[in-house]
């Protein structure tokens, strides 16, 4: 399962030539198991101005899963993320960050991000980013 995070949505969404959007497209069209968290949705469905496009938008973003935190236990993984981050010396990690990375960690699900702050927490803890797999120059 791979968990998109906002960034590369809105990248997807404006048609930017973003590597990352690229990305998504291929694995939208793959049929690879894409998914959001609940949070994604906000943060995508915010910045939507005219009413059509949001309700379009909501419509095609519900078509994938939808993963959302397990209970209160993430949101406590998600502060002692935040602290960890700060004593390895990242005191900059965002607070909705460690809430997106905390859900992929309880999920194993791969996380496909533009975002620093994911590099950061995955230097000190198990969160799995999602790598490009290469191609030969053939293909």
């Amino acid at each position: 399962m791979i968990l998109v995070d906002t960034s590369v949505w809105i990248d997807f969404i404006n048609h930017t030539t973003s590597e990352s959007a690229h990305i998504l497209r291929r694995l939208i069209e793959s049929d690879a198991e894409i998914c959001l968290a609940d949070i994604h949705l906000t943060e995508i469905l915010q910045g939507i101005k005219p009413e059509k496009t949001f309700i379009e938008l909501k419509k095609y973003l519900l078509m994938f899963p939808v993963l959302r935190p397990q209970g209160i236990e993430t949101y406590v993984f998600a502060a002692q993320i935040s602290r960890l981050c700060s004593q390895k010396g990242n005191p900059m990690v965002k607070t909705v960050d460690t809430l997106i990375a905390t859900i992929a960690i309880e999920t194993g699900a791969e996380l496909l991000h533009k975002d620093k702050d994911f590099d950061v927490i995955a230097k000190h803890l198990p969160l799995k980013i999602f790598k490009v797999p290469t191609t030969s120059a053939n293909s």
